[in-house]
Parts: C-alpha cells; structure tokens; sequence
C-alpha cells in the first residue's frame, strides 16, 4: 500500500513538473509547398533535402492529415482565426488598399496564447490586410517582421 501511495505521488510529482513547462510552438507556413516537398514526409523519394526543417520535426510533432485553402489569405486566417474562412470572411486574396482583413472581434492565436504566458511573433508575409488595424501587432502578435502582401506588391498600381 505505501508503494502504491509513493508510486502515485511521484506519477503526480512528474505530471505537475511536466505541465509547468510550456513547449515552444513553431509554426513554419509557406505558399505552394506540397507535402512531398519536405523530406521528413518524403522520405527521400523527391530528393528533396530539408535538413532543417526535418530536424525541427524530430525535435516537436508532424502532422499528416490537413486540409488547405484555395487562396494563401484564406489559409492564413483559417489557422490565425482558428475559423473556417467562411466565418471570418476572408475567403480572396485582399489587395493593397482593401479594407478587407481581420476585424477587431476575431480573437487570434496570439491573443488566446497570450494569457498563458507565451509571446509570439509573425515573420514573413502576413496577407490579412494592409490598414493599421489589420496589422499583426493589433491583433496579439509581439512582434511582426515582413510584408503585407506579396514579393512585388509595392510595385502594383
């Protein structure tokens, strides 16, 4: 009986030690990449190589079953949104100058994580809107590095 006892305090000892750490989440995001564009999925078939990446999977989870949006601003906001674009209609493309983008009522992923202690950062295109109140640190987000559209859209009337 006193076995067991110890047994279950030490189990309970590790799980509290355990929940107190919060893993790191990445998430690496990218416009046109097939599954079979990294290597970790391919297992070499392609020849692709992504060291990195495949590194970076060992370390944390992979996941194999997705479903993905016709249009990288549906995507983005299914996951950001953690909503069917349907729901948060962002379905299109949004263009330079659009006041079409993430509303103020939509909590993000940033803002939801945020209270339980995590800071986050979005780096890279971002393609949720360009005014000032879509802009990734209104909405949760420490820190944005990048773009609000595409490569060249500074070059588009």
């Amino acid at each position: 009986m006193r076995k067991t006892i110890l047994t279950i305090a030490l189990m309970a000892f590790v799980l509290i030690s355990y929940a107190q750490d919060k893993p790191n989440i990445l998430v690496i995001w990218g416009d046109d990449i097939g599954w079979a564009n990294i290597s970790k999925y391919n297992h070499g078939i392609m020849g692709y190589q992504t060291p990195n990446i495949d590194r970076i999977a060992n370390e944390g989870a992979m996941y194999t079953d997705w479903y993905a949006q016709q249009s990288c601003t549906a995507g983005r906001a299914a996951f950001i949104l953690g909503q069917h674009p349907f729901r948060t209609g962002l379905l299109t493309i949004g263009m330079p100058g659009s006041d079409h983008g993430i509303q103020e009522n939509q909590p993000t992923i940033a803002e939801l994580l945020k209270p339980l202690g995590y800071t986050s950062g979005q780096f890279g295109k971002n393609h949720l809107g360009d005014r000032d109140a879509h802009l990734p640190t209104n909405h949760g987000f420490d820190e944005f590095y990048g773009n609000l559209y595409h490569l060249n859209a500074e070059e588009e009337p």
